[in-house]
């Protein structure tokens, strides 16, 4: 069950190059359970880069990633079945429709048909989706496409969700929805992790990590940061370090 169990994170001086680019310079960091966490910054910042570490898709140059299970040290290896990511650029089916989707991911995560029925139909429903469960991925709309693939990777009922820019191209409505989603997953105990480039979605979060080329240049609940770096938004805070962001 979502949320009986709390997975942390703890961040040591992590850092990555890839041929001459420094893509992590030195990020540090704590992510604690029941908490949505934004990675904020533009492109090239290494918010994809962080991502694929947590996740150990990617191994880091030097530093490290240490996990907590209700605050005791674990291994990866222990826990990665709690854990759910959706990149960027999903790889969904066209031609299978929503609920062909969800009962592919049933297969693939070898949840009990009892367990998926109960699942599936909440899942549909938070999402709005019920009455397109027969609609083609193809034919989605890119905010239902989003949404779809947070589905996918929500069937599991995991602890940890990654997902790395999941509102980027995605209509106001069904942006508006996605948020609400999240903050569904956050009151169910579970550690949710996102990247953006949309400044305004920094506060929506409730502890950010503001990257910039690498490097973490502030951190902590949205409010208090604005405060500490003596700015009124982070558009304004990139600004100051001859970054605009993305803003919509």
């Amino acid at each position: 069950m979502a949320g009986s169990t709390q997975i942390s994170l703890e961040l040591k001086d992590l850092r990555k190059k890839f041929k001459i680019r420094q893509a992590l310079d030195g990020v540090t960091g704590n992510f604690e359970a029941a908490t949505l966490h934004g990675l904020i910054g533009p492109d090239g910042a290494g918010k994809t880069t962080l991502l694929r570490i947590l996740i150990d898709l990617l191994h880091p140059d030097s530093g490290e990633v240490r996990y907590f299970l209700n605050r005791q040290p674990v291994a990866l290896e222990e826990i990665r079945p709690h854990f759910a990511y959706m990149p960027q650029q999903q790889s969904l089916y066209p031609d299978l429709s929503v609920i062909e989707h969800l009962a592919f991911f049933r297969e693939l995560y070898r949840i009990s048909k009892e367990t998926y029925l109960k699942r599936s139909a909440e899942l549909l429903h938070l999402a709005r989706l019920e009455e397109f469960k027969a609609r083609p991925a193809g034919q989605l709309s890119g905010g239902m496409y989003k949404k779809l693939g947070l589905l996918c990777a929500l069937l599991q009922s995991p602890e940890v969700v990654l997902l790395d820019e999941p509102t980027t191209g995605v209509d106001p409505i069904s942006r508006r929805e996605l948020w609400e989603m999240l903050y569904r997953l956050v009151g169910e105990g579970i550690l949710v992790i996102l990247s953006t480039a949309y400044m305004d979605e920094a506060e929506r979060c409730g502890r950010v990590h503001i990257l910039e080329k690498g490097r973490i240049l502030a951190q902590g609940e949205p409010r208090k940061v604005l405060e500490q770096e003596g700015v009124k938004s982070f558009e304004e805070l990139f600004l100051r370090n001859g970054q605009s962001g993305e803003k919509k």
